[in-house]
């Protein structure tokens, strides 16, 4: 059993880009998470005011913008998520499924819909879908999942659909293995450097269509604690009192940069792991 070299050891510690994306991830994510069970009620004063009761000021209505701060990430975060996760959980076997498949007429059939939907102005749908819902949460998560749903399935297809067509693939068609272990176990694997980069990119455009549903009133929050919300209800007052728009906006801007930096991060690995190694 040999110690390890020196190029193995440096290969393990975190590289500084992995660090800063972590850290730029952290603390909105923290504060998104631990900010609801830490923020008290805090005393209201006149608007757009600085003073000793209140941190970071207050906001247009005369609330604290720290409890609002606190109080205003878990929502943005948990349907942005949500609406990423519930997308791959619908692009990649749809992907796959056009992918595999030895009839044209079936990949024209699942991909032209697609198609239609790139087609309409993502804005437009959203503003449309979440005002006739009254803004519900659930309705606006599997809103932008399917905004977000035909460019990653396009992706999972073009990707897999070289790895579709290889011996190994032929093989497990010959020993008859079941289309779940030949798409998604097989070629899954395959896929993974490729979505885990696009994962970042998605979550970024998670993030962005919920805070613009947000920004523009479409909230199912009622106390307009929403980071997007505090921005657009704060900028009037950005002269008086800034961080009531410099802080959300750089907890959005930091969450995410950092999230992409960490899936970038995770594609080379993923690389790595799946690149033939050195006989030597």
């Amino acid at each position: 059993m040999t110690a390890p070299g020196r190029s193995d050891v440096r290969r393990r510690l975190p590289k500084p880009r992995h660090l800063v994306g972590l850290s730029l991830t952290a603390v909105p994510l923290l504060i998104a998470v631990l900010g609801p069970l830490i923020a008290e009620p805090a005393v209201r004063g006149p608007a757009f005011t600085l003073g000793e009761n209140w941190l970071l000021g207050t906001d247009s209505e005369g609330r604290d913008v720290l409890t609002q701060l606190l109080l205003g990430g878990r929502p943005l975060v948990l349907v942005a998520t949500a609406a990423v996760g519930l997308t791959y959980l619908l692009a990649v076997p749809w992907g796959v499924a056009a992918a595999t498949t030895r009839r044209r007429g079936v990949d024209e059939a699942l991909m032209r819909p697609l198609d239609l939907l790139l087609s309409l102005p993502s804005m437009m749908l959203l503003l449309l879908v979440v005002a006739l819902t009254d803004a519900d949460t659930v309705v606006l998560a599997v809103t932008v999942a399917v905004l977000l749903f035909p460019d990653a399935a396009r992706l999972v297809r073009a990707c897999a659909l070289h790895a579709a067509h290889t011996p190994a693939m032929e093989a497990l068609r010959l020993q008859r293995e079941t289309w779940w272990r030949r798409g998604i176990g097989y070629l899954g694997r395959s896929l993974l450097p490729v979505l885990a980069a696009d994962a970042g990119l998605r979550f970024v455009g998670a993030i962005y269509l919920v805070a613009s549903a947000s920004f523009l009133g479409l909230t199912a929050d009622s106390a307009g604690t929403d980071w997007a919300v505090m921005i657009d209800r704060n900028r009037s007052g950005i002269a008086l009192v800034p961080w009531g728009v410099v802080v959300p906006a750089v907890m959005i801007i930091a969450l995410a940069m950092g999230v992409n930096l960490l899936f970038d991060a995770g594609a080379r690995a993923a690389i790595r792991q799946s690149s033939p190694k050195d006989p030597t």
